[in-house]
């Protein structure tokens, strides 16, 4: 038998640890809370107003997972956008380092939605940008929450940078 058949063969017979629960489905349950509560430290952003598009959807008609992440995306460029100052230049890039993001509810077509976005915490190269997806008319119908870490990076060596200070203003 060659080594990789009789690794695969050890590894079949090992016992699955049943002490682990069970993934959280995307579904929301019953008994846990609707909305995720920020921090005291989060300072508000923004508030980004989206429409969901017909071709947002699968197959399931409520709009696909990786949309959520395009509507993450979306409104984070809006928000710099309104950033004063230079944010980027060609020595210091945001890049996302890290997505967090927990479905709470499925949202169907027609929708209005708005991105609220969050200052979580500030380091010396990155943000941690909290965010909850809601109902345009009804904020406390929440359809996603998580959080995503923009790191500054040059481009040119992929190094982190320093967090520009027009993004600190922006937060401060």
């Amino acid at each position: 038998m060659t080594d990789h058949k009789k690794a695969a063969a050890k590894r079949s017979r090992r016992k699955r640890d049943t002490t682990k629960p069970a993934p959280e489905t995307s579904t929301q349950r019953a008994d846990a809370p609707a909305v995720a509560e920020s921090t005291p430290a989060a300072r508000a952003l923004a508030v980004i107003p989206l429409h969901v598009r017909w071709r947002d959807l699968d197959a399931f008609n409520h709009v696909n997972n990786s949309s959520y992440l395009t509507f993450l995306e979306e409104s984070r460029l809006q928000w710099l956008r309104t950033v004063p100052g230079e944010w980027f230049n060609a020595h210091s890039m945001p890049v996302m380092a890290a997505v967090e993001l927990h479905y709470r509810k499925p949202i169907e077509w027609p929708a209005e939605i708005d991105v609220l976005l969050s200052c979580e915490r500030l380091g010396n190269s990155s943000m941690t940008i909290g965010n909850r997806i809601v109902d345009r008319n009804d904020h406390s119908c929440v359809y996603a929450d998580g959080n995503v870490v923009m790191v500054w990076v040059d481009p040119a060596s992929g190094a982190s940078v320093r967090l520009p200070d027009a993004i600190r203003a922006a937060v401060a």
